[in-house]
């Protein structure tokens, strides 16, 4: 997320990103003005949960409390009693749990089941999956361990159970470059959107970071695990957005108001136990 530069007001934010990025970033400050270098971006949990479906599920099972992540519609987050990311979703289940509630959880199955058997809790899971995580085959990852023995392996929780179930850490994209930096290893298998390793080898420039493959033997791409709608935000979009203004997200003062809610609780919540929100993966 950037401002603009001296020529623009202070007042309008740039996100590059999918589009729930945007519509969260004007949701948390409804004065400001959000522009995103492509509104056509959207997020495979995003869409795999849309908000009329979704709402009726949620109707059909009044007695649990929803939680929803951070990578979903305005209109989800509003129906929401909580939204999370990645980096608090077991806290806040934990939590949850703790005071006897039954949870409706949605979109990422995956990242449900796992924070279910980490805290134990009553969870109803929405069927939806990260495009890119689901693309995990612990059998590619058990054959890179083969190749590199040494290796510890860092997942993030979108994927598949028995992918995570080989994991040395698991954890959001900032909870795995903690790990890369407190673990003893020399060597990381990483399984999570490659958009991660600028990040991992600029802060741990001494270790070495390998990307888990997604495809099988003999495939031409030992690993696609980019998201597609993230890589829309080029340096020409984004330079054209910051050029004229264009690509201004809008999201209804009614509807701002009530995914504020639900987001509040979470920041509220992290405040109370001082952990960290980073991000929405």
């Amino acid at each position: 997320m950037a401002r603009f530069g001296h020529d623009h007001p202070a007042s309008t934010l740039v996100v590059a990103g999918v589009r729930f990025m945007g519509e969260t970033a004007k949701i948390l400050t409804p004065g400001k003005r959000v522009l995103m270098p492509t509104l056509e971006a959207p997020c495979s949990l995003d869409v795999g949960c849309p908000a009329d479906l979704f709402s009726a599920f949620c109707d059909s099972h009044p007695d649990r409390t929803v939680v929803v992540y951070a990578n979903t519609s305005a209109a989800v987050k509003a129906r929401s009693d909580w939204v999370v990311t990645s980096s608090i979703a077991r806290e806040v289940v934990e939590y949850l749990h703790e005071r006897g509630e039954k949870i409706l959880w949605a979109p990422d199955k995956y990242l449900g089941s796992w924070v279910q058997r980490e805290t134990g809790a009553d969870m109803l899971l929405w069927e939806g999956c990260c495009i890119v995580h689901e693309e995990f085959k612990a059998k590619c990852i058990e054959d890179m361990k083969r190749v590199y023995p040494d290796a510890a392996v860092l997942v993030h929780p979108e994927s598949p159970p028995a992918v995570i179930a080989l994991a040395d850490a698991v954890g959001s994209t900032t909870q795995i470059i903690d790990a890369s930096q407190s673990l003893p290893n020399r060597q990381f298998i990483v399984a999570t959107d490659q958009g991660i390793f600028y990040q991992l080898r600029k802060q741990v420039p001494d270790k070495e970071f390998i990307i888990a493959p997604t495809a099988g033997e003999g495939a031409t791409c030992r690993s696609c695990s980019h998201c597609p709608w993230m890589a829309m935000n080029d340096l020409q979009s984004l330079l054209h957005c910051l050029e004229t203004g264009s690509g201004e997200i809008e999201v209804p003062r009614e509807l701002c108001e009530r995914a504020l809610l639900p987001l509040q609780r979470m920041v509220n919540f992290s405040a109370e136990r001082r952990i960290a929100v980073r991000g929405n993966a």
